[in-house]
């Protein structure tokens, strides 16, 4: 394995054992700021970006994570004015130069609260617009966590994973707590929690923009970010238009090299599936099973090919941990409540969560290996959506433990039902479409009946709805729902922050859970934008695109 050393081409040893020997010196406390700063000028002069990042590093078995991160600032203190600062030029749509320009991008905002501050009267609705913006931040931090983290791992580099996540979460957690007291109408507190988000920001983003980026585009390889590419725009982007896939080729976690396709096409599907039959013969599996050949599983006979839909289709996300506690699997379905990108396979599952919740991860992985549970639950209740999680242990008929099962669901629309439903019914509001029970024959008529006034009622509304349009045979209406939209028309969601930035929210995940259940009169009133204006704005991108 590709050491972090050798990978950075770190070859002055004596260079680098004392630049360790002095910032191990100044956590001691056995050497003050002056004394250490001065040391480095003696004998180390400048420090480069992944320089420091190996320093930092190999003190790992010194200090504890926690230690580290408590202290970074003061890492930075000593070596301002010795740390040479990163250029930060990356080639045009490579992963590292996404990150730049979301970092110009967000640090924009930043700028607008630092002005809105100033401002002599307190305005609540430019607020909102700001907060609608940073709530697009999470998925560059998901990026960071999901894609770039476990790339640095490979390399050794693991302390931007223990300890800048950390960071992550400061600067998530601060921005959520802004939004929270802002809309709960809790001014004084609020505005006083506004400089506090700021500094965690810029500092998050120096953080960035001085070691982590800089190291990572000398530690990573360019074949390596053009896979990376791919996984980046499956969680996608913060503030910024979304970018073209960076590079012309990706190495699969196999090793299979494949050309750049659109991973959604159905040629992508079956390259994934060529990929996964080569992988199958390369360990011996039995003459090799195309996609089609059917396997014995435990209850039936399913070909590699039907297995895969099977995943994709479910209503459920789940992702499986081994024995040894690595990453294994994660079912890719188009709901997916929360990100995942192909390099979290055969990553560490703690390196998965940040620090605050690593130890809960690592007791239920204790308590499942040693049979005194089986099972853990937790649930996530907001207004606009009802997360439920269930990790299950896995075991072998034998009850020997065989790893973690993770099932996480969208219960949403599921705690809202009321009463019973014996009858067919087409939950299609766009376009009206309903059936009966063949189980019930009594109660046809009633459904037919049923059925007829529902449509009645609607071509009713329909009529007595002014802002209405049709375009390219799609209708649109006040009652119309966002997710139907979505799914007839390609690119709608990316574009919708272009009609309107608020609507840059619907592609969080959180967003695309309310995108489901939204129509275009409740999104219209949501976002503050006229009803008739928002049907106009989505029609005429249907005319130019579909």
């Amino acid at each position: 394995m590709t050491t972090m050393k050798t990978a950075l081409g770190l070859n002055n040893n004596t260079r680098l054992e004392k630049m360790i020997e002095i910032k191990d010196g100044y956590l001691s406390r056995q050497l003050s700021l002056k004394e250490a700063r001065a040391l480095l000028k003696d004998h180390i002069g400048t420090c480069t970006p992944d320089e420091f990042a190996y320093g930092e590093q190999q003190l790992k078995g010194s200090y504890t994570d926690e230690e580290i991160t408590h202290r970074m600032d003061e890492l930075l203190e000593l070596f301002d004015d010795i740390l040479i600062r990163a250029e930060n030029t990356y080639p045009e749509n490579h992963p590292l130069w996404v990150y730049m320009e979301e970092i110009k991008a967000g640090l924009a905002v930043i700028d607008e609260v630092d002005a809105l501050l100033k401002a002599p009267h307190f305005i609540k609705n430019p607020w909102l617009g700001i907060y609608d913006k940073l709530a697009q931040w999470s998925r560059h931090l998901s990026r960071k966590q999901n894609q770039l983290y476990p790339a640095l791992e490979k390399y050794g580099f693991d302390r931007p994973t223990q300890i800048m996540w950390t960071f992550d979460d400061k600067v998530r957690g601060l921005i959520s707590e802004s939004r929270r007291l802002l809309e709960a109408g809790k001014q004084a507190e609020f505005l006083a929690l506004q400089p506090i988000m700021a500094d965690a920001f810029r500092d998050l983003a120096d953080k960035e923009q001085e070691v982590l980026l800089p190291t990572a585009y000398k530690l990573v390889s360019d074949n390596e970010f053009s896979h990376m590419s791919r996984g980046d725009h499956e969680i996608g982007f913060a503030l910024i238009t979304p970018t073209p896939f960076y590079g012309n080729a990706t190495t699969n976690t196999n090793g299979i090299n494949s050309t750049k396709t659109d991973l959604n096409s159905p040629a992508s599907e079956q390259n994934f599936m060529s990929e996964l039959v080569a992988l199958l013969g390369k360990y011996n599996v039995a003459t090799a099973p195309s996609a089609e050949t059917e396997l014995d599983v435990a209850t039936g006979k399913l070909s590699l090919e039907r297995i895969n839909l099977l995943f994709k289709h479910m209503p459920v996300d789940l992702s499986y941990v081994d024995e040894n506690e690595l990453v294994k699997f994660y079912s890719d379905t188009k709901h997916r409540i929360f990100p995942r990108s192909a390099n979290v396979i055969g990553r560490e599952v703690r390196n998965c969560h940040p620090a605050k919740s690593v130890h809960l991860v690592e007791e239920i992985i204790e308590k499942f290996r040693s049979g005194e549970q089986d099972k853990a639950e937790f649930w996530i209740n907001k207004p606009e959506a009802f997360i439920y999680i269930l990790y299950t242990a896995v075991r072998d008929e034998q009850g020997n433990f065989k790893g973690v099962l993770e099932m996480m669901q969208d219960c949403t629309r599921i705690r809202s039902l009321e009463g019973s439903r014996t009858l067919l019914t087409w939950d299609d509001e766009v376009h009206g479409n309903a059936s009966t029970s063949a189980a019930d024959a009594t109660g046809e008529t009633e459904a037919v009946a049923t059925v007829q006034e529902t449509a009645t009622e609607k071509k009713a509304t329909t009529a007595a709805n002014n802002d209405t349009i049709t375009v390219k045979g799609i209708t649109i209406t006040g009652d119309t729902k966002l997710f139907d939209l979505f799914d007839q028309v390609p690119g709608l969601r990316q574009h919708m922050p272009k009609i309107n930035s608020n609507f840059a929210m619907l592609n969080t995940a959180f967003g695309k859970i309310m995108a489901k259940k939204a129509t275009i009169a409740k999104a219209s009133d949501r976002f503050g934008m006229n009803q008739a204006d928002l049907i106009k704005a989505i029609a005429q991108y249907i005319e130019a695109n579909l």
